[in-house]
């Protein structure tokens, strides 16, 4: 490793351990006011996001700023080559990216597309060589709309396992394809029905799972690659739940493995051992105190589990090794050093084969942080890039994560976040709803948007509705066909909770969000003028239906599809436009700020000029915003600082914090 990667280094060997604890702290009241920070300091993106370390840990692939633009780039971390951007195209998403080997990188795309009359979203898999510098389509070109399920990779990069529809006609089949030449070789042939594949880390296809069109499951098994796959389980949708887990691993040359599945005790999910042979859970490996599990590893071997990570108050992980359990105690106590305890958080992204060298992030909820590369051969980390270099932790406020009580009763967290150096009491208020909605959640780190407005004066709230992620299956069942409904009760009863208080001033609260968390400020201030004063969308969906139809074509399961549809609408015969904004725009009374990028292909911009054209037919007052050049929320700094400017004087000018 160079000196080139110059930056700040900390000696982390013979720190004892400390515990992590949770971000809440008391309001920042005893600093001065910080200084207005120019828009522009929150529009440039993340230097360096998403870094992954090659095997022999020698280059990074990263998503960073190029020309205030988002690009996967690689970076050579021995400082032999410049860092190059990878071979783009245009108007495609890149949904994901992961090494194959030293010298391989596979990258996921994504794309909306025409689709039996109506549109969809398909997605590819290409890989690029980094010895030639050249990319290349790994499949098929006419695929159905599934065409980046990678199964397995080669160690040394030289096959993958790609399971894919070869049209669109048929179920998906496995392929083993070697990455160089493109060959194909069909190692697993489409059965009527299973739509998802698992394979063990020898590259043998183990396990198969759909469901029949006559609301049935259905599980196909076999132990080695010459044996024939066998049903091993069925069951009806509705009445046997015990195929609805996730595979984390099957162990090679054996029928166990594990999975994650419901703790029926506590309704949240775990990790469990698995006999695949039986169709049968095991034993009880991990389970969180209060919270899903979100992911997890295996050691090499696939015989043990190797780490886990949840969020309650914050993001957590725990570690099955000694040495690294004791090296995240070493790297917490160092980065808090000088700090209140767990107050700064320090994450392994990503590390070579070896575990010798890692890529560490080290920040807090008021520091987007920094990125280091730590050798275990010196012990030390040396500064790659700061994430955003403009802002300071000083000048920015930090969040306590709190509870309050819905009225029918159910304790909603949330975050609050309260603007630095200002009293607690009669402050202009910003409820911020998160996106999805369901399965997803805030979780108390450095939030761009929630740090600008505190910085404008706003008290901020970001309140985990019902049905969003983590919180167990009776929390998000709890969501179930309430889209619109009761969880939007809850984001109003955050505002009650917050001028009961006496922290919030209720003639000067507005609703601001992205996605789902659009949605919500637009059908907020249309259910309830009274209590709002504005509302601002970026990307929201205004048809409910109409993206309800479009997201099934995201997936193939029909059970999956019809799950989907049930959550979101509940009972059939409940009509969704008396919940969305579009159909109801005669009931709005507060101006609103609309903003989509030209280029979403999650929430298509038709939900936005659809629900301007109602706007302006109806003589409402809004602001409408196309984004052009820009995909689901904001990736560009040129998208971000239309975002900023908008909403800076959009509120000020309808919601005005002084």
């Amino acid at each position: 490793m160079r000196g080139s990667l110059a930056g700040m280094v900390l000696a982390l060997a013979g720190l004892g351990q400390t515990a992590w604890a949770d971000t809440a702290a008391a309001p920042q009241t005893g600093a001065a006011i910080p200084p207005r920070i120019p828009t522009a300091d929150f529009a440039a993106r993340a230097e360096m996001a998403d870094l992954k370390l090659s095997p022999d840990g020698t280059h990074i692939v990263a998503r960073a700023m190029v020309a205030g633009a988002e690009k996967v780039v690689v970076f050579d971390l021995e400082g032999k080559d410049k860092p190059f951007v990878l071979a783009e195209t245009k108007d495609i998403d890149t949904n994901w990216y992961r090494w194959a080997g030293n010298s391989m990188i596979l990258i996921g795309l994504g794309k909306t597309v025409p689709w039996e009359g109506d549109e969809a979203y398909a997605t590819r898999l290409i890989a690029y060589d980094l010895t030639t510098h050249k990319s290349k389509l790994i499949g098929q070109t006419d695929e159905g709309l599934m065409g980046d399920d990678v199964l397995w990779v080669d160690p040394e990069g030289k096959h993958i396992l790609l399971s894919y529809q070869k049209s669109i006609y048929d179920y998906p089949s496995v392929s083993n394809i070697e990455l160089t030449t493109n060959k194909s070789t069909q190692v697993v042939s489409a059965h009527d029905d299973i739509w998802d594949w698992s394979a063990d880390d020898d590259g043998v296809v183990r396990y198969g799972f759909g469901h029949t069109d006559n609301h049935h499951w259905i599980a196909l098994y076999r132990k080695t690659a010459t044996d024939r796959f066998q049903t091993i389980a069925k069951g009806h949708d509705d009445k046997d739940t015990s195929a609805d887990f996730d595979v984390i691993r099957i162990v090679t040359g054996s029928d166990d493995g594990f999975i994650f599945d419901t703790d029926e005790k506590t309704g949240l999910k775990a990790i469990f051992k698995f006999n695949f042979a039986t169709h049968k859970r095991g034993d009880l490996v991990f389970e969180a105190p209060a919270n899903d599990i979100e992911g997890a590893y295996t050691t090499t071997d696939g015989k043990a589990m190797d780490s886990a990570w949840y969020t309650d108050s914050l993001p957590r992980v725990h570690w099955w090794d000694k040495d690294m359990a004791a090296f995240q105690a070493d790297l917490d106590k160092a980065v808090n050093t000088g700090h209140p305890e767990g107050e700064r958080m320090a994450w392994i992204k990503s590390e070579s084969r070896n575990h010798a060298i890692r890529v560490v992030w080290v920040g807090a909820a008021n520091d987007p942080g920094s990125y280091y590369i730590y050798q275990d051969a010196t012990g030390k980390m040396e500064r790659l890039a700061r994430v955003y270099a403009r802002l300071h932790p000083e000048q920015l406020a930090r969040p306590a994560y709190v509870h309050y009580t819905a009225r029918d009763g159910l304790s909603i967290p949330a975050y609050l976040t309260l603007p630095v150096g200002r009293a607690p009491k009669h402050l202009p208020l910003i409820i911020m709803p998160h996106g999805g909605p369901f399965d997803v959640r805030d979780a108390g780190g450095y939030d761009d948007d929630v740090q600008f407005l505190a910085n404008r004066g706003y008290a901020v709230l970001q309140p985990e509705y019902r049905g969003s992620g983590s919180y167990g299956t009776a929390y998000r069942d709890k969501g179930k066909g309430q889209w619109g409904r009761a969880m939007q009760d809850d984001i109003d009863d955050g505002m009650d909770w917050l001028v009961k208080q006496g922290i919030a001033d209720p003639a000067r609260t507005c609703l601001v969000g992205i996605s789902y968390g659009g949605y919500a400020a637009m059908w907020g201030a249309t259910r309830n003028p009274e209590r709002y004063r504005c509302a601002v969308s970026l990307a929201g969906v205004s048809d409910i239906a109409r993206q309800v139809k479009y997201s099934n074509h995201f997936d193939d399961d029909r059970k999956s599809r019809d799950d989907w549809q049930q959550t979101v609408q509940g009972d059939k015969t409940f009509d969704l436009k008396t919940v969305s904004p579009l159909y109801t725009v005669d009931r709005l009374k507060v101006p609103v700020l609309v903003l989509h990028g030209e280029k979403d292909q999650r929430v298509l911009p038709k939900q936005s000029r659809l629900y301007v054209d109602a706007l302006k037919a109806a003589g409402k007052t809004y602001e409408y915003v196309s984004i052009p050049d820009d995909g689901h929320g904001y990736t560009t700094t040129a998208a971000a600082q239309i975002w900023y400017d908008k909403l800076d004087a959009f509120l000020a000018k309808y919601n005005p914090a002084d």
